[in-house]
């Protein structure tokens, strides 16, 4: 059963609860096909409890009428009704202490107004239109308490201007992007007390913040979660982007002001739980380059670290992602055509399954989907990949994050297979490799493999650049695989020539740094014993 490769328990200590929401409605709908063997009482019992310290009261009833095992009903629906009231209330009052921000926010011609006019800033509100820091900090408690209420959309619109309070965007140049980024352009062009200096503009990759303290990366998770909830993808890989950034920046001033420092412990639990949340963004996202983005995140050096030591479960999607767009980026050739060096999307793949290799050396995790790869790129054992091949179905129905990918991914693996294969061998029985290998029917399986042959550059990939081959009467594939050039050898060597030898030179730089204050040592200890 599915259960047995079930992630969510793992997952979960890295999500917001409201995040848990819809896992926890997907294993419902497993229990329902009979997929995993949890017993629904477990899966009713864990969504109420999720949602008894949210403000999402009605909802909870709604969980509590339905469930039928739940002791001192009466009491805890008695008990929900009273912390309904006592939400409205807090929420009227809430309303209240921002009153005059939010009035403005909601009329747009008056907005327009203010942020043509420069005012839209915490200083000018203040002196021409009377609104206090004390009203901008409730603005934003509105914003969280409209979150915890189940408000997701109004949270994300509040939490954009709330930003855009402190924000430092360029002037306007007429150009539009996305919603936040015209919002931002066009919150208040003097801003920055009119200079138009480079010190002036804040980080475009934060929503134009110059700088971020503990308070402002709180807003900055609370936007992600807001685009993640209302399923806004484009916007929220924009935000993953603006928290990973910010996270960097409170790195980088650790020895200065506490309250816009982070000690590098407590970046890399912020980094592990930026992974998790990042896996709704990418995952959903893939149509536009997600995946690709998601494996630029996680094969960077700084969440790697964060995959190996808290989060090794993770190396799941890590490896599902990379399989996944390995063929994208052999294929991109289309911007490529005058491009003498065809082989560079090619080497581009072999690197992503290269490094991906190195973090499965690093991670004690294991599952199908990942034994399938380590199988083909490590062992070179096609049985085991064959075995593990037909688990990986039934692992990503039963995933969350996945279940969507199943057939893609089902395809790109016996491509992946196929192209290992022939790697290998010199003559290729069609029967038996479909029916040994591929976990396909061995008729569909050999139609399957000569359309491959007859209609993809699949074994020009697998191979070298004049790699072919001919279909036999035998049912047999005879590979035609020329030698490597001289041309093509010393280009695949010396690719990254660049990237080893500053790799070396930032090696031997550390030594020399490591001995300079080894030596200090030692002469500071010889003048104290004299």
């Amino acid at each position: 059963m599915g259960e047995q490769w079930d992630l969510t328990s793992r997952v979960s200590p890295y999500l917001d609860r409201h995040m848990m929401f819809p896992l926890l409605e997907f294993l419902d709908g497993l229990i329902t096909s009979k997929q995993i063997a949890y017993p629904s009482e477990d899966i009713q019992a864990a969504r109420l409890a999720l949602l008894r310290p949210t403000k999402m009261k009605d909802y909870a009833m709604d969980i509590l009428n339905a469930s039928e095992s739940v002791e001192n009903k009466e009491q805890m629906m008695k008990e929900l009704n009273e912390e309904k009231t006592s939400v409205l209330q807090q929420l009227d009052s809430l309303k209240e202490g921002c009153k005059s921000l939010q009035e403005i926010c909601e009329k747009e011609d008056q907005l327009t107004k203010i942020k043509a006019a420069g005012q839209w800033n915490v200083a000018a509100l203040e002196e021409h239109h009377g609104i206090t820091k004390e009203m901008v900090d409730t603005y934003r408690q509105l914003a969280r308490f409209k979150y915890d209420c189940g408000d997701y959309k109004s949270s994300r619109d509040m939490l954009t201007h709330y930003i855009a309070l402190f924000a430092l965007p360029p002037a306007n140049d007429g150009k539009k992007n996305n919603d936040d980024d015209e919002f931002l352009a066009e919150t208040s062009t003097n801003n920055a007390s009119g200079s138009s200096s480079k010190e002036s503009t804040g980080n475009p990759s934060m929503y134009y913040l110059q700088s971020v303290d503990q308070d402002m990366l709180q807003v900055l998770w609370g936007k992600l979660a807001s685009e993640i909830m209302a399923e806004d993808w484009t916007a929220a890989s924009k935000a993953v982007e603006a928290v990973r950034t910010a996270i960097e920046s409170m790195v980088s001033n650790n020895n200065n002001d506490s309250t816009a420092a982070m000690s590098h412990i407590q970046a890399l639990q912020q980094r592990t739980w930026l992974l998790h949340w990042a896996l709704f963004v990418y995952w959903n996202d893939s149509a536009n380059h997600g995946l690709e983005h998601l494996v630029e995140l996680f094969h960077s050096d700084r969440y790697k670290q964060a995959i190996t030591t808290h989060a090794p479960h993770l190396l799941r999607y890590l490896t599902g992602a990379v399989l996944l767009c390995k063929r994208r980026k052999k294929s991109n050739k289309d911007d490529k055509k005058n491009n003498k060096d065809d082989n560079s999307p090619t080497l581009e793949a072999r690197r992503l399954l290269r490094n991906l290799v190195y973090v499965m050396q690093d991670c004690e995790y294991t599952d199908p989907i990942v034994d399938f790869v380590h199988s083909l790129l490590v062992k070179f054992d096609f049985e085991m990949a064959q075995t593990k091949l037909a688990e990986c179905q039934n692992v990503l129905k039963t995933d969350f994050f996945l279940c969507h990918q199943t057939d893609l991914f089902m395809e790109e693996a016996r491509v992946f297979l196929f192209e290992n294969y022939c790697r290998i061998h010199h003559k290729i029985d069609l029967k038996a490799l479909g029916f040994k290998f591929l976990a396909m029917d061995p008729a569909d399986a050999e139609r399957w493999m000569v359309d491959l042959i007859r209609h993809s550059d699949v074994l020009q990939q697998s191979g070298s650049s004049n790699a072919g081959a001919k279909v036999q009467d035998d049912d047999c594939i005879i590979m035609e695989l020329e030698p490597q050039s001289i041309y093509e050898q010393v280009m695949d060597r010396t690719r990254d020539l660049n990237i080893r030898s500053a790799s070396l030179a930032q090696s031997l730089q550390n030594r020399v740094v490591e001995a300079k204050k080894e030596k200090a040592k030692r002469e500071r200890q010889a003048l104290e014993e004299e």
